[in-house]
C-alpha cells in the first residue's frame, strides 16, 4: 500500500501538512477557481471605463458630472473589502467569495437598465461591494491552499487576473459596444459572474486552515484533506502550531500588535498610492485619450495595453520575489512605473499614438507588478486569524486612493490634459515606493519555508 494512503492518527499540524506538503491537483483546482473569480472581478470592474465616453455622450454631461458615479463604485469597493475580510475570518472564506461574485454580477447586469447617472452611481456602489470583497477573500483562499514554497507565485498569479480580466473586458467591449451599445455591455458582462457564483457554490471548498480552528468542523476538514491526498483517521485533532505562536490576538486590533503597526501602516500607504495610479488608469485612461482627439477604439486600446503589460509584469515580479525577496523588486518596479509615466510626457498624442499606447503597456507592467504582488506580501505578513482582515484592511485603505482618483482623474484631465494626467500617475508611484521602503517584514529571498504567520515569531527570535 502507498504510504500516502495510510490514514494519519494523533495530532495533525495543519500548517506543516499544507506548507510543506505536495501541491495536489485538487489544491490547484481550488486556486484556479479563486483566480477565475478574480478574472470576473477585473472584467466587471473595468467595464465602466470603456462605457464612460459613450454614457457621457448619450446623456450630454461632463466628465466631472460623471466622477461621483465612478467614486461611488470605489467607495463600495472599500467597504466591501473591509467587510469581506471580517466576514471571511469569522464565517469562512468560501461564502465570502461566492457572495461577492454574485453581488457584483447582479448589480452589473442592472446597470444596463439605468436611466441616468444617479442610478449608475447607486448600482456601481452595490457592484463595488462585491468587487471589493472578492479580492481579499480569493487571495486568502489561494494562500491557504498553496504550499509555502509556491505561495508568492500562486497569490500573484491570482491577483494578476485583475488586469487579465480588464484586458478581456477591453476585447469584449470592442466587440459588444458597436453591436449592442453600453447597455448590452453591462447586461452580457454581468451574466458571466452570476453563472460563476453558481459553479462556485457547488465546487469551492472551505479553507483547511479556517476549518482547523473550528473543532465542530473537523469531520469536514478530514474529508477535505482526504481529497487533497492526506487521509486522516476519524479521531485526529488539529493544530496550527507555528501560527498559534503569534496569534495572541484576533480582529482589527491585532494588525497593530506584535510589532506589526509599522508594516501595517506602510502597506496601507503603498496600497493607497498604488491604487490611486491603478484606478486613474482603469476609470479615466480611455476618456483621457479620447479627450486628446483619439477615436473610442484607439482610446480603449490604451487600457487594454495597460492591462496586458500588467499581466506580464506581475508574473515576472512574482518570480523575482521568489528568488530575491520582495523589498527590492517592489521598489524597482515603483521606480520604473514613475519613470515610464514621466517619459511619456515627451510624446505627442496625435503623432506618436502607437508609441504612447506602448508606453502605457510598459507603465501598466510596472504598476500592476507592484499592486499584484503586494497581496502576497500581506499573505506573508499576517497570521491566519487575521490574514483576511489584514489583506482586506490594506485594500480598503487603498480604495481611498481609488476614490481620490475618481475626482482627481477628471480634474487633472480637464485642467491639464495628458501632461497633468501623466504627472499624477508618476507622482503616485514615487510615494508608493517610499511607503514600501518603510515596511520591515518583506518576503525573504528564495522560497518561503516558514508558514505565513511564522514571520512574527522569527522576527522576535
Amino acid at each position: 500500500m502507498n504510504a500516502q494512503a495510510v490514514p494519519f492518527k494523533g495530532n495533525a499540524d495543519i500548517g506543516r501538512l499544507l506548507d510543506d506538503g505536495a501541491y495536489t491537483t485538487m489544491q490547484k483546482l481550488v486556486v484556479f477557481l479563486a483566480a477565475l473569480s478574480i478574472v470576473m472581478d477585473g472584467f466587471d470592474g473595468q467595464l465602466i471605463g470603456f462605457a464612460i465616453p459613450l454614457m457621457i455622450k448619450e446623456w450630454g454631461i461632463t466628465r466631472s458630472a460623471f466622477a461621483p458615479a465612478v467614486a461611488s463604485g470605489l467607495i463600495g469597493m472599500g467597504i466591501g473589502s473591509a467587510c469581506a475580510g471580517l466576514f471571511a475570518d469569522r464565517f469562512g472564506r468560501r461564502m465570502a467569495v461566492i457572495l461577492s461574485v454574485f453581488v457584483f454580477g447582479t448589480a452589473t447586469c442592472a446597470i444596463g437598465l439605468a436611466p441616468d447617472v444617479l442610478t449608475v452611481a447607486a448600482l456601481r456602489f452595490v457592484a463595488g461591494l462585491g468587487i471589493g470583497g472578492a479580492l481579499p477573500s480569493s487571495t486568502t483562499v489561494t494562500a491557504e491552499f498553496t504550499p509555502a514554497r509556491r505561495r508568492t507565485l500562486a497569490v500573484t498569479a491570482t491577483i494578476v487576473c485583475v488586469p487579465l480580466g480588464g484586458m478581456l473586458a477591453g476585447l469584449f467591449a470592442g466587440e459588444i459596444l458597436p453591436a449592442f451599445g453600453w447597455r448590452g455591455l453591462f447586461f452580457i458582462g454581468g451574466t458571466f459572474p452570476i453563472v460563476l457564483a453558481a459553479v462556485l457554490l457547488f465546487t469551492l471548498p472551505e479553507s483547511p486552515r479556517f476549518l482547523a480552528r473550528h473543532p465542530q468542523r473537523w469531520d469536514e476538514l478530514g474529508k477535505l484533506l482526504g481529497r487533497m491526498g492526506r487521509p486522516m483517521a476519524a479521531n485526529v485533532t488539529y493544530t496550527d502550531a507555528a501560527e498559534q505562536v503569534v496569534e495572541k490576538r484576533a480582529g482589527f486590533g491585532a494588525l497593530f500588535s506584535e510589532g506589526l503597526a509599522r508594516d501595517t501602516l506602510g502597506t496601507w500607504a503603498a496600497f493607497f498610492m498604488c491604487l490611486t495610479a491603478v484606478y486613474s488608469a482603469f476609470s479615466w485612461l480611455p476618456t483621457m485619450l479620447a479627450s486628446e482627439g483619439l477615436s473610442i477604439a484607439v482610446a480603449g486600446s490604451g487600457l487594454t495595453a495597460y492591462n496586458l503589460g500588467g499581466v506580464i509584469g506581475a508574473l515576472l515580479c512574482a518570480v523575482a520575489i521568489t528568488r530575491f525577496g520582495s523589498r527590492w523588486p517592489l521598489v524597482l518596479c515603483c521606480a520604473g512605473a514613475a519613470a515610464s509615466a514621466f517619459a511619456m510626457q515627451a510624446l505627442n498624442v496625435g503623432r506618436d499614438t502607437n508609441l504612447l499606447i506602448f508606453g502605457f503597456g510598459v507603465h501598466g507592467m510596472f504598476v500592476n507588478a507592484v499592486q499584484s504582488t503586494m497581496y502576497a506580501l500581506c499573505a506573508f505578513m499576517y497570521p491566519t486569524s487575521v490574514r483576511a482582515t489584514g489583506t482586506a484592511s490594506a485594500l480598503a485603505f487603498g480604495r481611498l486612493g481609488a476614490i481620490l482618483s475618481a475626482f482627481a482623474g477628471a480634474a487633472v484631465i480637464t485642467a491639464g490634459g495628458a501632461m497633468a494626467y501623466l504627472t499624477l500617475l508618476g507622482t503616485a508611484m514615487i510615494f508608493a515606493m517610499t511607503a514600501l521602503l518603510v515596511v520591515r517584514r518583506h518576503i525573504p529571498k528564495r522560497n518561503i519555508v516558514l508558514p505565513p504567520g511564522a514571520v512574527a515569531a522569527a522576527a522576535h527570535s
